[in-house]
């Protein structure tokens, strides 16, 4: 629902519909993000671990992010987990309230340990639009 809402142009909080390149398929699929920043960068965090579009984003290193008509695309850099900490203290911040149950107990107010040992988990891009 969120995906089609970002597609006709209808984003909540920021939600947009990514569409990345399969690494088997060759097409482009299509997933709701929600595109977080940081400090002046953006990043992706995927809430829900090691998915299709995480393995896709690793092959393609690439996609486009879509609200509506307007459409940029992206080059996107996995962080290692030692560089996540303040992204997904940031991200569970402001997202918190749809990701938490992802995140196995793991929320904005966890401990920097807590939150590193589950950096492992949840893979973190650093995105850079080009277009």
């Amino acid at each position: 629902m969120i995906g089609l809402l970002a597609r006709h142009g209808l984003s909540l909080m920021g939600t947009a519909e990514m569409s990345v390149r399969g690494r088997t398929s060759g097409r482009m699929q299509r997933i709701p993000v929600n595109p977080h920043s940081y400090e002046g960068a953006h990043y992706l965090v995927s809430a829900r671990g090691h998915s299709q579009w995480v393995r896709n984003m690793r092959v393609a290193g690439a996609g486009e992010l879509r609200v509506g008509r307007r459409v940029r695309a992206f080059t996107a850099v996995e962080l290692p987990d030692t560089e996540k900490l303040p992204v997904l203290r940031t991200y569970l911040e402001k997202w918190g309230w749809e990701v938490n149950q992802y995140f196995q107990g793991v929320t904005a107010q966890s401990t920097d340990e807590e939150i590193l040992a589950a950096a492992g988990d949840h893979p973190v891009f650093r995105i850079t639009v080009t277009s």
